[in-house]
């Protein structure tokens, strides 16, 4: 995968989305070390859960498996968030297809010191707007822990709703399954 576009992704064929302040693009092995950061955040670790990532190699692995993956297998994954005005990686928004649930859900997570700025919902909105447009999905579903009041919040303000409980394969956790159209 050539990684040019990691520096300048203006105009870049990774680039998926772009709003006022933010740029979405498809992530490369450059975003290592921006990756193995954020994986290893502990709101992370709480919300989402330890993926084993835990030094910069670990990450170049993981995006090359998880994300270029389903970029290559599905057309859509998760995809780096940054500032449009000086490309600084603030946190990741996308799509995840879980084979235990009927279609995409939404995911998000950012770095603290880029909360409650707007961007999980700038993001996810264009996401909302890409899934429509870009890959002519009609409804997204949405995982999250019932007592993350933040992402709750965030998912109602997009308009998703709770749709009932789901447990997640891999360790049987309860989350709450929303959903909403695109």
């Amino acid at each position: 995968m050539d990684d040019s576009c990691f520096v300048s992704p203006r105009g870049c064929a990774l680039q998926i989305a772009e709003t006022e302040r933010l740029t979405l693009r498809r992530l490369v092995p450059g975003d290592a070390e921006f990756l193995c950061g954020l994986l290893n955040e502990p709101s992370w670790l709480q919300n989402i859960g330890d993926r084993g990532v835990r030094t910069p190699v670990d990450a170049v692995q993981y995006i090359q498996d998880k994300f270029i993956g389903s970029y290559e297998s599905l057309g859509f994954g998760m995809y780096l968030t940054e500032l449009k005005s000086d490309s600084t990686p603030i946190g990741l928004c996308g799509l995840v297809k879980r084979a235990s649930l009927p279609g995409p859900d939404i995911g998000f997570a950012y770095r603290p010191a880029f909360w409650g700025h707007g961007y999980a919902y700038e993001a996810s909105a264009a996401i909302m707007r890409y899934s429509k447009s870009g890959l002519g999905l009609s409804k997204l579903l949405a995982i999250v822990k019932p007592d993350n009041a933040p992402s709750v919040r965030l998912l109602e303000r997009l308009g998703f709703a709770r749709e009932g409980d789901y447990r997640i394969p891999s360790n049987n956790e309860l989350c709450s399954l929303y959903g909403a159209a695109v």
